[in-house]
């Protein structure tokens, strides 16, 4: 029963963990050292809660978000993804990157009006 109890605790300390980064309106950029050049500048939407996470020290969460491709910018909404760019085999995010971000944003905050 002691064993069950601590993987269950586990299992839910994980779970907390994994979640965290997508509260609210979350704009969560997955890249590595080498794709660094690729990366979109999110200092843009700075009212938002932004990630940046690299291959290297963060594998969990970009095998828990299915990531394939580097860089892949996606926005969480409470939870919920809203949006994915993803950079293909060119290794390089869409040119509207940041206005197809800006678009979405602001659709789902006037949506909640």
């Amino acid at each position: 029963m002691r064993n069950i109890t601590l993987l269950l605790l586990l299992f839910i300390g994980f779970k907390a963990y994994s979640q965290e980064y997508k509260d609210d309106i979350s704009i969560c950029q997955f890249s590595a050292s080498f794709t660094s050049d690729a990366e979109i500048d999110l200092k843009f939407f700075k009212d938002h809660f932004l990630y940046n996470f690299k291959i290297e020290k963060d594998k969990k969460i970009f095998d828990a978000e299915k990531v394939k491709y580097l860089p892949t910018v996606i926005v969480f909404s409470n939870g919920k993804e809203i949006l994915r760019l993803e950079s293909g085999i060119s290794l390089k995010l869409p040119e509207d990157s940041k206005e197809q971000i800006e678009q979405k944003i602001n659709s789902l905050i006037e949506s909640k009006f």
